[in-house]
Formats: C-alpha cells, structure tokens, sequence
C-alpha cells in the first residue's frame, strides 16, 4: 500500500522541484536513505596465551662482575679459591677412583687412613700387576694396616672385591660390564652434588658476610650480592660440564 502511494507522489513531487535560478530540476532523482544505526566501538585487548608467557622472563638478565667493586666488601680472590678447590677435588676423585679399568696407578693413591693419619697405599704396601686380571698387594712390611687397607679398597668406588691370603691381597680386575659403568656412573653424580653443594655453600657464606656490612648503601649490598651469585654459577656451570663429560666417558655413547 505504502509503495503505491509513493509511486503515485514521485512525479508530483518532481515537476514541484524548482531550482532557485534555472526554474524547473529535470531528470531529477529522489533518493530515500535509510536511517543509519548508531555505531558501536568495541575495544579488544589480547592477552598472550599461556605458553606465550613469559617468553621474555626466561631468560636472566646478565649480571657484570666488576671485582673491584665486589672488593670493597669480599675477598675475591678468596672466593674463587674455595669455588675452585671443590672442582679440583671431583677432579681428582674422579681421576683416582672412577676408572673403568682398575689399573694399579689408581690403586696405588687410593688413601688409607691408618693410626690416625692418611697414607697412600703406595706406602704401605707393594702393588704389582700379576696378570691382566690380577692385582697383588703386598702387606708384609705393614700387616696391621690390612684391614684399614680392605676398608678403603671396598669404599673406593673402583669396583674392587679383595681375597685375602696371610699379608697379601689379590685383587680381581673386573670386567667393564654395563653393570660397572653404571656403578661408576652413579658415584660420579654424587662427587658432583657433593661438589656443587659445596659451592653453594662458599655463596651462602660470601651472601652472609655482604649483608651483615655496615656503613653501606643497600644498593651496594645488592649489586654485589648479585655478583657474587652470578659468580659462583659460573662455578657450578663448570662443574656440571665436568661431570657430564666424566658421565658420557663412563656410560659410553
């Protein structure tokens, strides 16, 4: 109904339409616009997804040791010291009892505490390679000090299994079985949580003795704080790439 009637005004309407200066608008075109709705501004924000998080904390923010500031409060050169004496230490036990072949080099340092005091067994006895089975240890000069030696022999971590006969011990050389490596494997990752511990504990103590200073700004007491942190992770870094070498030459790959 309504369009009709529309159709009928269209050209009333249009020979109505005059232009002020040229009369009558020909060919003129009405166009009817709808009305326009009101426009809705949504704001999104987009969060990161869960995996997405922390992307930019994963990695440390690089501390700089500046030993000379760290000076003003510890002894550097004292720290590093002790951090690097716990290496030296795995080292040396790896080297002494984590051998997979049980020469008679490794037993002849292996340390034995007798009356009171740490001897080799070098010193104590004489040590011969019988066959390549076969170790024989010679106690006669030192017969009390078997059993001191047959302690530390089983405690050493090579492996070893001792028969003794009067003041000599013959020694099997065992084989180099998935069993052994493994043994060997495992007492290699506790000299290195023994020695990363210990480290751990040089960075307590030096931590300690920072935030006890007086006369110091806080911020001085926590850069170096932080150094000393930073330093001794070094440290530990070090220490677990020895052990993870030792691990890999043991284990075999």
């Amino acid at each position: 109904m309504a369009s009709r009637i529309l159709q009928r005004l269209t050209p009333i309407i249009l020979n109505n339409v005059r232009s002020p200066c040229c009369g009558i608008l020909k060919n003129t075109k009405v166009v009817i616009l709808k009305p326009v709705e009101p426009l809705t501004c949504i704001t999104y924000r987009n969060y990161a997804k869960n995996k997405d998080r922390g992307k930019d904390k994963k990695g440390k923010a690089k501390v700089i040791v500046n030993a000379t500031e760290m000076s003003e409060l510890i002894s550097v050169d004292k720290l590093k010291d002790r951090c690097m004496a716990s290496i030296d230490k795995m080292k040396d036990d790896f080297a002494k009892n984590l051998s997979l072949r049980s020469t008679t080099g490794s037993i002849d340092s292996l340390i034995v505490k007798f009356e009171g005091k740490d001897y080799e067994l070098q010193e104590l006895a004489q040590i011969v390679r019988k066959n390549p089975k076969t170790i024989v240890i010679n106690f006669s000069s030192f017969p009390q000090a078997i059993p001191d030696a047959l302690k530390s022999i089983q405690n050493s971590g090579l492996n070893l299994n001792p028969q003794q006969d009067g003041t000599t011990l013959f020694v099997p050389v065992p084989k180099v079985t998935k069993e052994h490596r493994e043994a060997l494997a495992k007492n290699a990752k506790a000299l290195y949580i023994k020695c990363r511990d210990n480290i751990k504990g040089v960075q307590n103590d030096y931590l300690k003795k920072v935030k006890k200073a007086e006369s110091v700004s806080e911020d001085m007491i926590f850069s170096v704080s932080k150094q000393i942190s930073a330093m001794c992770d070094e440290f530990q870094n070090n220490a677990k790439a020895v052990y993870e070498a030792k691990h890999e030459e043991l284990v075999g790959k």
